[in-house]
């Protein structure tokens, strides 16, 4: 997720109008080829929650920024479902004293193709607030891309429609974030590997990463050994953007920070790193002895009722955890905009642009 927003005026176009040079734009065999190695129990290893903390440039506090990865069920518009992952992120901090932060939900295959994505952040300028929002869905063999940015008063949109075909090696936000977690346990970069990704004016242009090597820095008076990845975003039309990540040996990200913007992210205690060969156990949960205090015979419909709801609940937001993600990204938004009428800024907070 970009640690320092930027918003740029779009317009509507289509495949036909862009310039030959983007619709040519392709990833290399290096590229796909990682990505065809993708394996799902591989990928099961990395699938774990972690939190850092926004800093300024003098060590200040500023916010913080969690990322959560897990096993996940997206349903597509015929109402059926598929066994994916799934990536949920969120930032909320200050950037010069000025609110702002940002949501990421993703949908992806274990190829990471993606099936669904969602972002929004915004900016809280006195007066003049501006917010982004990005959706990309897959439908009927073609990745739909909407935009909307609201800088002011001023809203503008954009929608474009790509051929899946066409975007082979495709990274997106959410799956650069899993990527980096792949590439620090295997300890390598795909040399010179050129993916497809958009850029900050939602435009399709080459993303490349290259490995920095490994070093130890300290965090909270310890010393950690952290493997280093540069994503490099080639904009052809909008500003290049160059991202480094400090990464433990299991995927846990360290530190981050964008080139030219103020402070950056980094953990403030180091969390037990998994070994390659640790699986987690599945979890058990034992059975409680139920307490009464009046005729059980009284209450045992209610309390077999009451067993059936929490087991299907449960389930539920197994399958989706998409439900609590919106609703935590939903009182973010609140809390940080305060607005005075909640039920508007919930109708358009929620409604389809």
């Amino acid at each position: 997720m970009s640690q320092k927003l930027q918003f740029s005026d779009f317009k509507t176009s289509s495949p036909e109008e862009e310039p030959d040079r983007v619709q040519h734009l392709k990833a290399n065999a290096e590229a796909i080829l990682f990505l065809s190695s993708l394996q799902e129990e591989e990928l099961q290893l990395l699938l774990f929650s972690e939190t850092l903390v926004m800093v300024s440039d003098s060590g200040e506090p500023q916010g913080e920024l969690s990322i959560q990865m897990q096993k996940g069920s997206h349903q597509d518009e015929f109402g059926i479902f598929t066994h994916c992952l799934f990536v949920h992120a969120a930032s909320q901090g200050f950037v010069n004293k000025t609110a702002c932060g940002n949501t990421l939900q993703g949908y992806l295959t274990w190829k990471m193709e993606v099936l669904e994505e969602q972002s929004q952040e915004f900016i809280k300028l006195q007066n003049f607030p501006m917010e982004r929002k990005l959706s990309l869905v897959r439908k009927d063999d073609q990745l739909i891309i909407n935009r909307r940015t609201k800088e002011g008063e001023d809203v503008k949109k954009e929608r474009t429609a790509k051929p899946s075909s066409s975007l082979e090696g495709f990274i997106s936000e959410a799956a650069n974030l899993m990527l980096l977690r792949v590439m620090a346990w295997r300890k390598m970069v795909p040399s010179n590997a050129r993916f497809l990704a958009l850029d900050t004016q939602g435009k399709i242009c080459h993303s490349t990463y290259e490995s920095l090597g490994s070093q130890m820095i300290q965090i909270n008076q310890q010393q950690v050994k952290v493997f280093i990845v540069e994503q490099n975003i080639h904009s052809q039309e909008g500003i290049p953007l160059s991202c480094q990540f400090y990464l433990l040996s299991d995927g846990h990200l360290a530190k981050r920070f964008q080139v030219g913007s103020p402070g950056c992210c980094m953990i403030f205690k180091v969390p037990n790193v998994r070994k390659e060969d640790e699986i987690e156990p599945p979890p058990v949960f034992g059975k409680k002895d139920l307490v009464w205090e009046e005729d059980p015979e009284l209450y045992s419909k209610f309390t077999e009722r009451k067993e059936e709801l929490r087991l299907s609940h449960r389930r539920y937001l197994g399958q989706h955890p998409e439900a609590k993600a919106l609703i935590s990204d939903f009182l973010l938004f609140v809390l940080l905009r305060q607005p005075d009428d909640v039920i508007t800024f919930a109708a358009e907070h929620f409604g389809s642009d």
